[in-house]
């Protein structure tokens, strides 16, 4: 059963996912434009990261006010209940900036430090994913109802389907490249989506095999890395270390496993 706490959490982000979803489907202006640069010139902030956020910030201090909250745009708050949110409020800000279709909102709440829930709306695909601790992953679309997800069966090394992501410092994407040509030859293909929340809940889906990524932050994984391990993926960093901004890695089990080794043996977590 369901904790009443983790119930009421996921009707929360769930709401806040899919209003702040709607606001930058709906409310893209025609001449949207780069309001701010982060880590470098090509890492961009436009004025809808920054109203998105502003909505599910607002929605969530006015419904639980005592939570903390941590947001990619700048949203900090400590809180006093254990329980904090951690929200990016358009992963993939590259595409909507273009308007493709990759882009997503992520909304995870953790108690005492442990992701609970986790919810990633992707609106321009007219999905939205969603997970609570313990009690898988699901998502809804242009199906009926709700659909349980689950990992694809693990192929051989050769055979998978891995995506991945760049940064946006110009030293760390070359080393990135590096890898991935080194990778290349022993998979299927790579892919690269451009929204890390994305390509968690396509491996939770079964659309994809594996996925690794540098340069996360917190908000980057936390819907996403729940929802896959719902669906029966592995996660993790570097081996024996949990995802985080040195190196995300998740795949189905049997891609895993040889798929950090490799990761590791190429160095894929350092210039």
């Amino acid at each position: 059963m369901t904790d009443p706490l983790h119930k009421d959490l996921l009707a929360l982000a769930q709401e806040a996912a899919r209003r702040a979803g709607a606001l930058l489907r709906d409310g893209r202006p025609a001449d949207l434009a780069v309001a701010a640069t982060k880590s470098s010139p090509i890492d961009v902030v436009t004025e809808m990261d920054i109203a998105a956020e502003k909505l599910i910030t607002g929605l969530i201090a006015e419904r639980r006010p005592d939570d903390g909250i941590l947001g990619e745009e700048g949203a900090a708050t400590e809180g006093t209940s254990g329980v904090r949110w951690v929200v990016d409020p358009l992963d993939g800000t590259v595409n909507y900036l273009y308007g493709l279709p990759t882009w997503s909102v992520s909304v995870a709440a953790e108690q005492d430090g442990e992701t609970v829930v986790g919810v990633v709306a992707a609106p321009m695909r007219g999905e939205t994913f969603h997970a609570v601790l313990g009690g898988g992953a699901w998502a809804t679309g242009a199906w009926d109802g709700e659909r349980r997800l689950a990992c694809r069966p693990a192929p051989p090394l050769d055979q998978a389907l891995v995506s991945t992501g760049f940064n946006y410092v110009a030293e760390v994407r070359a080393h990135q490249a590096e890898v991935a040509q080194r990778l290349i030859p022993l998979l299927r293909d790579i892919r690269r989506g451009g929204s890390a929340a994305v390509d968690l809940c396509d491996l939770a889906a079964g659309r994809l095999d594996g996925y690794y990524e540098r340069g996360l932050h917190p908000w980057d994984l936390a819907a996403g890395d729940l929802i896959a391990r719902e669906a029966g993926a592995l996660t993790g960093g570097r081996p024996g270390e949990r995802p985080s901004g040195d190196l995300a890695v998740a795949g189905t089990p049997g891609v895993f496993e040889p798929l950090q080794r490799l990761l590791e043996d190429f160095g894929a977590w350092h210039d």
